[in-house]
């Protein structure tokens, strides 16, 4: 691994350090709770605009995001059934569908993926990420929510996400041909990074609740095997199959493999699905992704 990959991985590690000693030092002073709605609800959506209209949308770039939504369905379709196996508790089942969907594509995805690939492709993460964010907030809604309410109250909770709303919008602005001006990308960018520190944050404090004995050895194998055996395994039959530059296969390969990202902590509290046994999860993934970051370039040289 390389100094800037390393470099990369301890600025997003630095981040959920202050979350942990924030919360270490100052306890129930700290809302968690407080600090979700207002990632979820508010700093999200600069996040959404500034991502969405930082370069034109063509059809060029369209094959590569549209392939990553492919292999998270074909996952999805493939764990629906086995978590309803395995798994009989309802939030427990509901984390086990969708979890390992979720990786963290944008705070640790697009600095690695430029790290690893140059800044060639910024394009492809950027978009990569975006599908990420539909999946996050409509997939992930769904089940999430699902630990906790009905079928119907899960979909309206999906329209109630103003993040949903404003991609939507930011989209429609860039297919207009908007170009935001100097002054308003700076603010749109001063959201976007107040919006990714505050999900780190944010998963440092949750960290700081955890206990050995809150870890379930089951889901957590699971999880693990899902996101690091079964979607790798899935993306490297889909892959072998489509004619496509090597390092757009790359990069795809490197956004389905990410650990899980900090959106799973802020659903799972949003909607009660166990956030502590979700930040684990989260966790548990970023250690192990330390040691695969190790073998990536090698594994990246398979395409």
């Amino acid at each position: 691994m390389t100094a800037e990959t390393f470099l990369s991985l301890l600025g997003i590690y630095l981040f959920i350090a202050v979350g942990f000693g924030a919360k270490w030092t100052f306890k129930e002073k700290i809302d968690d709770r407080t600090i979700t709605l207002l990632s979820v609800y508010f700093l999200q959506i600069f996040l959404t605009f500034w991502g969405l209209l930082k370069r034109p949308i063509d059809t060029e770039l369209l094959f590569a995001p549209a392939l990553y939504l492919a292999i998270t369905l074909i996952s999805l379709l493939l764990m629906i059934p086995l978590a309803r196996l395995l798994f009989h508790d309802t939030k427990e089942r509901s984390i086990a569908t969708v979890a390992a969907l979720i990786g963290n594509t944008g705070n640790l995805g697009i600095p690695l993926g430029i790290a690893l690939f140059g800044e060639a492709s910024v394009p492809y993460l950027t978009l990569i990420n975006l599908v990420n964010v539909f999946v996050v907030y409509t997939i992930g809604v769904f089940y999430y929510s699902r630990g906790e309410f009905s079928v119907r109250q899960s979909l309206l909770n999906i329209v109630k996400l103003p993040v949903l709303w404003a991609a939507m919008v930011a989209i429609a602005l860039n297919l207009a041909g908007y170009h935001p001006s100097v002054a308003v990308d700076k603010t749109l960018m001063m959201g976007a990074y107040a919006s990714m520190t505050m999900q780190l944050v944010l998963f440092g404090i949750y960290l700081y609740g955890i206990k050995l004995t809150q870890i379930n050895l089951r889901l957590t194998a699971w999880v693990n095997g899902t996101k690091f055996i079964l979607i790798p395994v899935i993306a490297f039959g889909v892959l072998g199959m489509v004619e496509m530059s090597p390092m757009v296969k790359g990069i795809l390969f490197l956004e389905l493999i990410v650990p899980l990202a900090v959106a799973n902590v802020n659903l799972a509290s949003l909607y009660n699905c166990s956030p502590r046994s979700v930040t684990v999860q989260v966790f548990i993934t970023s250690v192990v992704f330390l040691g695969i970051a190790f073998v990536l370039p090698t594994l990246l040289k398979m395409f």
